[in-house]
């Protein structure tokens, strides 16, 4: 920790945490995002926010949370000349591992810079890793504010959110990182439980994450959205069942029915074009498997 941090707050803890954040164009919600980490109860060692390009005011923002913040961190990546999700982002962020000063970290995550969280957030994810030295990766569950309420962005328990993945440098090294195609943020965890690690979401009303933007809407429109959704659970291997139940599961989420049909649409479209899907060996059958036990438990349960 710095000597200028140390003193703004010498009982502060500092953990082995090196947090990467790509961010394009936010200089709406990334001050939300800045002063939620700056009043974290621990403090990562570094947090590198890597500008993608932004034709806004994002990049100085950062740059002025970082004067009065020395754990915080901004680079300029070249700009490609638009927003590109899933594999842009995974791009953007193997780019600021490569920045990374404070290469002795102990665990790694990826952020989006449209979050806010409060203040005890990485106090009690470093809780669930202490808890289970298993445990590959952790987040709290995803609301979005609407209004006076908040809406969940349902993802079981077995799932990590994509919008703030917190990882065992160990696991996240074993697995290869992210893969650069948009279904990253599903296909990871699926991978480090093939190789024996334990991934988990919970539900802590200190650990909520608040997503500031509709999910798969960053990039033109949530329909769009939907239809990548669909073409990325056909690249990511789903089994035909469990891709109809997935939208018909999402059917319940905004926009109401018609984003849960194009998730099948694109998947679909996917699968008759005959789209390339992920080969690492293996992968496909377990995922599979899996998708088929958790169709079969929700048939008992009914």
């Amino acid at each position: 920790m710095s000597d200028q941090t140390s003193m703004q707050n010498p009982s502060l803890t500092v953990v082995p945490l090196a947090i990467v954040a790509p961010v394009r164009d936010e200089a709406k919600l990334i001050r939300l995002t800045l002063d939620s980490l700056v009043r974290q109860t621990v403090q990562p060692v570094e947090c590198l926010f890597v500008d993608d390009g932004s034709t806004d005011d994002t990049y100085d923002i950062i740059q002025s949370y970082s004067a009065q913040y020395p754990f915080i961190r901004v680079v300029k990546r070249g700009d490609r000349g638009f927003r590109k999700v899933g594999g842009g982002v995974v791009a953007a962020f193997k780019f600021g591992v490569s920045q990374i000063q404070h290469q002795e970290y102990a665990y790694i995550a990826k952020l989006d810079g449209d979050m806010s969280f409060g203040p005890k957030y990485l106090e009690k994810m470093f809780a669930q890793f202490s808890g289970n030295p298993r445990l590959a990766c952790v987040s709290g569950k995803v609301f979005r504010p609407e209004g006076d309420e908040l809406i969940e962005e349902q993802i079981i328990d077995e799932h990590v959110a994509g919008q703030f993945k917190l990882y065992r440098r160990e696991a996240f090294e074993e697995i290869g990182g992210f893969v650069e195609e948009v279904m990253w943020d599903g296909i990871d965890v699926h991978m480090s439980r093939m190789k024996g690690w334990e991934t988990k979401s919970f539900y802590d009303k200190d650990a909520v994450l608040h997503h500031h933007r509709l999910m798969g809407s960053s990039d033109k429109n949530v329909y769009k959205g939907r239809l990548r959704w669909g073409r990325g659970i056909w690249f990511m291997g789903y089994h035909p069942l469990y891709a109809i139940a997935s939208g018909c599961f999402r059917m319940r989420e905004k926009p109401f029915v018609i984003g849960g049909l194009l998730i099948i649409a694109g998947y679909l479209g996917a699968a008759f074009r005959s789209d390339p899907r992920y080969n690492y060996p293996g992968f496909r059958q377990y995922l599979q498997n899996w998708q088929l036990g958790q169709l079969k438990k929700l048939l008992l349960r009914r």
